[in-house]
């Protein structure tokens, strides 16, 4: 096979990975302060469904996780799956997982926070929101942005898990050609690809860490 045609194929799986690395983030990082929200919520009730459910995503491979939000509608309801519900599963899957690990990671940032700038803002005459919005956000974007940048390099790898549940994405593609060549070279240009992902997110994660860093 030409060099040409076999990258073609797996920019068609990097396409797919970069799918799932973009629909993950997107909604997994509003998702995840919203589970923080309700992990720290002062009624025990809400704390505890929320811990729970962090504890079990967190604990859990996200590979069995996938497998099964995919198989569960067919083994508990005989729901018959469809080639759409594929793709649902492998977002559903890494967007609740991945919500669980920046949920921690948003509750570390705001527990950082001195609990004299609450009090400052109130005596100022702020509300709980402005409070949040205003002062608090911003100094927590700051403390956790390294946490949030490992746990994207990591997703950027972690979306060759897709594979579980028959996803072709780049991982994928390179075990198929791999084989079909019986050569390593398909899984050195992946190598590469990953590589190369994993580097723009970082430069532009480090420009973004460097740019709230205004008062170095």
């Amino acid at each position: 096979m030409a060099i040409s045609v076999m990258l073609s194929k797996l920019g068609e799986g990097m396409a797919v990975s970069l799918l799932i690395f973009v629909v993950t983030l997107v909604f997994s990082l509003p998702l995840g302060m919203l589970v923080a929200f309700g992990r720290m919520a002062k009624n025990p009730l809400v704390r505890g469904i929320f811990k729970v459910y962090i504890s079990i995503m967190r604990g859990t491979p996200l590979m069995l996780q996938l497998m099964m939000i995919y198989f569960g509608p067919f083994y508990l309801f005989g729901i018959q799956n469809t080639p759409t519900w594929k793709n649902t599963a492998v977002a559903v899957g890494f967007v609740l997982n991945y919500a669980a690990y920046f949920a921690e990671i948003y509750r570390g940032g705001i527990e950082s926070i001195p609990n004299g700038q609450y009090e400052a803002a109130k005596i100022l005459g702020y509300s709980k929101g402005q409070t949040f919005m205003r002062i608090i956000l911003p100094q927590v974007v700051k403390v956790i942005l390294p946490s949030v940048t490992n746990e994207t390099i990591t997703l950027v790898k972690d979306t060759s898990l897709a594979f579980t549940i028959g996803i072709l994405e780049m991982f994928t593609v390179a075990k198929a050609l791999a084989s079909a060549q019986a050569s390593m070279i398909p899984f050195i240009f992946a190598g590469v690809f990953y590589y190369i992902f994993n580097f723009v997110v970082a430069f532009l994660m480090e420009r973004l860490e460097k740019k709230l860093n205004y008062y170095k």
